[in-house]
């Protein structure tokens, strides 16, 4: 017989997936909050982490804990929405998980299992942050950060980071490819895979780095071919968004989303990092790239579009917010898939026509104070303006 917590903790789970989520009062015209996040810890099934036998698990105990759930590659198939979430243990290991939903801003249900990839790579500890490309091959490739112990230093925490490909066309059957290659970079995270063939070949938007943490003479995200994504080499990066001195990118910033097609170019949704006398501060930017050329940017508006607010600020590494997930729906509604704090997985929605706008006529900064005080005040003149021809 099952322990009766069980019940208990099953009915509280079937409670929180059946929560409906509702828009906040928060306006900005661009996007719309959501009160509650869309996966969290708890929406991780009981199955995962209880032994319900109570012959072997007397006091209903979790056996394998489950810390947090976060950045999630995101897909839309056959009218259902797919997150590969993020799972980190208690452990510390990470893992991917698949929840489904009807809406796209609740009722997030993980499947049956969590993703177990083929162990090609031993010298690899842990998995996370992958995003999703359905790509114009016929695939839907996963495209994660593959870390492993650095063994060239004396430094327990040093690490090394790659880029681990998977590919599938039903999110159920993962076959793992060589990971990324980038000759001129020693370590890449936050890679995201072109929808599109560039020139014939596969195209990648990267983040090279001199080390697992510093960007070094990293100046921005690259961009790179490859001829063949089962041995996928890239010989040369170019650089598009670059990182800039005093900005929100002045620390590092790298690729997020992956990009969405509009009639006017691709918009990117991507995180940018500065520091600050608290630490490193995470915020979500956009801009845009051209249509026959995507590593060259024709829009980045000033700015952040997304930042942490209210709960959103506290978690595991605070002051966070995090995207590798978007969906272009059909209708022309854009979810944002975005953790906040590396702790739980929140929505924000808009639309693409919104998206445009945002970035093709929100200016762009003039990186001086003075000038950006210039740049106010002729906004508040021309309103002032308009406003006196009103009356």
């Amino acid at each position: 017989m099952l322990h009766e917590k069980y019940y208990e903790e099953q009915a509280k789970y079937e409670k929180l997936i059946a929560l409906q989520n509702r828009k906040t009062d928060f306006y900005n015209g661009i996007f719309d909050r959501y009160e509650n996040p869309v996966l969290t810890r708890d929406h991780i099934p009981l199955t995962w982490r209880y032994d319900l036998n109570p012959e072997t698990n007397p006091y209903f105990m979790e056996r394998l804990g489950v810390n947090a759930v976060m950045n999630s590659g995101a897909i839309e198939l056959n009218g259902k929405f797919y997150l590969v979430a993020r799972i980190e243990g208690n452990d510390r290991k990470s893992f991917f998980g698949v929840a489904e939903s009807e809406s796209g801003i609740d009722g997030f249900r993980f499947w049956d299992y969590p993703v177990l990839l083929d162990d090609v790579c031993p010298e690899e500890t842990n998995v996370y942050d992958m995003r999703l490309t359905k790509h114009e091959d016929g695939y839907i490739y996963g495209v994660f950060c593959s870390e492993s112990k650095d063994t060239s230093v004396n430094d327990l925490s040093a690490a090394v980071a790659a880029a681990g490909i998977v590919r599938t066309k039903d999110l159920k059957t993962w076959e793992r490819l060589p990971n990324l290659v980038t000759l001129h970079s020693p370590q890449q995270r936050n890679v995201v895979l072109h929808p599109e063939f560039v020139d014939g070949k596969y195209a990648f938007y990267t983040r090279p780095m001199d080390d697992f943490i510093d960007t070094g003479s990293g100046g921005g995200i690259g961009f790179g071919l490859c001829e063949d994504i089962t041995k996928a080499v890239i010989d040369q990066e170019k650089m598009t968004s670059l990182r800039k001195y005093h900005t929100i990118t002045e620390a590092k910033n790298g690729a997020g989303a992956v990009p969405i097609k509009t009639e006017k170019g691709w918009i990117h949704i991507a995180h940018g990092v500065r520091n600050t006398a608290a630490g490193l501060r995470y915020v979500i930017y956009a801009f845009a790239t051209d249509l026959k050329d995507p590593s060259r940017v024709i829009a980045e508006p000033s700015g952040l579009l997304i930042g942490p607010r209210g709960g959103e600020r506290t978690g595991d590494v605070s002051n966070v917010v995090f995207t590798n997930g978007a969906i272009a729906a059909e209708d022309g509604t854009v979810y944002i898939y975005y953790a906040s704090s590396d702790t739980r997985l929140h929505v924000a929605t808009t639309t693409v026509d919104k998206l445009v706008d945002y970035v093709f006529h929100t200016p762009q900064d003039p990186l001086r104070s003075v000038e950006c005080v210039a740049q106010r005040c002729d906004l508040i003149r021309r309103n002032l303006e308009y406003l006196k021809q009103q009356r």
